[in-house]
């Protein structure tokens, strides 16, 4: 059992992750370029302070997209919709922000309650369409994403862009008391000094928050066991008293929530407003992150961090004449290879343990035969 889970935990990650930068290595060979030095210049880069703080924040929005995603996974529902749901919500939680003034801790929980209802609405469709219709919920978010992505623009075109927008249109700004401080006075506290415009978000409280929340819910709550049960056979949950149609609408609604939060931490740690080129993709960055950490809040969190180096660290790629592409390629042949070997892995595990429990009878048969 220890073994099969240092497999899949640590063995298997570490094997994906070899062989996609082999294959991203041979894509730079073939184009007349030194892998290990520009494996150098990523590492070196990647590296400096004010890199780290950048891939972390980086890494923020990703984590949370896949612990939306993650929550869909653990029964059986893969939600596509993190995307639509946290752009719609970040409109609607800069606009609704923007109305008014209250104490800090006020301000910023109204903002995040109006995040997560949104989000938890919008998703929460894909589950109604799934119980009442049977619409598949991949169908039904993908559809989703883009009535939200048309919904988004629409709104913020004519309802919710700020007259006195500037060259880029946006929102008015949030005002301070909305804003999530940064965490630099405490990396001060620690000897790190930042450079100026490094900043570390102080979203990074709220989304470790979501972390514990997550391994709370889906591994210590009677919720997370009818859950993950009806994930793994839902007719035998079903028989146990579960109700299936119950379980899918709030597992999406927890699953939108999460993800309405997904652009929190660009919109009040960085633009303070809803701008016409509001970061995207996050949702479906997520979905890869969410597979590589196997739906393990640790494992994801890891999985994060590693696309935001990535992300970070191709910034330097440009400047020496290399293909940022090839971060690209690390990204999608990392989803590709961690699947397979974890399906590798699991067949491997799998054989072992019939192995060992067929010893074991055997073994025991002979104690009965001897006695």
């Amino acid at each position: 059992m220890k073994e099969g889970r240092f497999l899949t935990a640590v063995v298997a990650p570490l094997v994906a992750l070899l062989i996609a930068f082999a294959i991203a290595a041979l894509a730079l060979l073939l184009v007349d370029i030194d892998p290990i030095a520009a494996y150098r210049e990523m590492w070196e880069f990647g590296t400096t302070t004010a890199s780290l703080i950048s891939l972390t924040n980086r890494a923020m929005p990703l984590f949370v997209s896949a612990l939306a995603v993650a929550v869909g996974f653990k029964m059986g529902l893969f939600n596509i919709g993190v995307e639509g749901a946290y752009l719609l919500a970040a409109l609607f939680a800069a606009y609704v922000g923007a109305l008014f003034t209250a104490p800090a801790v006020l301000h910023v929980f109204v903002i995040l309650t109006v995040a997560v209802v949104i989000g938890a609405l919008w998703n929460g469709l894909a589950g109604w369409l799934k119980v009442t219709r049977g619409v598949h919920e991949v169908i039904s978010t993908i559809m989703l994403n883009f009535i939200a992505f048309s919904l988004s623009a629409y709104l913020f075109i004519n309802v919710f862009k700020a007259e006195t927008a500037g060259l880029t249109a946006a929102t008015q700004l949030i005002p301070r008391t909305g804003w999530i401080p940064s965490l630099n006075p405490v990396l001060n506290l620690f000897g790190i000094e930042p450079r100026a415009g490094s900043e570390l978000h102080g979203f990074l409280i709220i989304a470790l928050f979501l972390g514990v929340f997550y391994h709370y819910l889906i591994n210590r709550s009677r919720f997370g066991y009818d859950l993950r049960a009806s994930g793994i056979n839902a007719p035998a949950a079903h028989a146990s008293g579960v109700n299936p149609n119950r379980m899918i609408v709030v597992t999406m609604l927890i699953s939108g929530g999460i993800a309405g939060l997904v652009g929190i931490s660009d919109l009040l740690g960085f633009h303070h407003q809803y701008v016409q080129d509001f970061p995207r993709f996050y949702g479906f960055d997520g979905i890869a992150v969410a597979l590589l950490g196997r739906n393990h809040p640790v494992g994801m969190a890891l999985g994060a961090l590693l696309f935001g180096f990535m992300e970070r660290a191709a910034l330097i790629l440009d400047l020496r004449d290399v293909p940022r592409e090839i971060v690209t390629i690390i990204q999608g042949t990392v989803v590709l290879t961690v699947v397979i070997v974890y399906e590798v892995v699991t067949r491997y595990v799998q054989r072992r343990t019939v192995a060992a429990a067929a010893r074991a009878a055997a073994e025991s048969e002979r104690e009965v035969v001897a006695a």
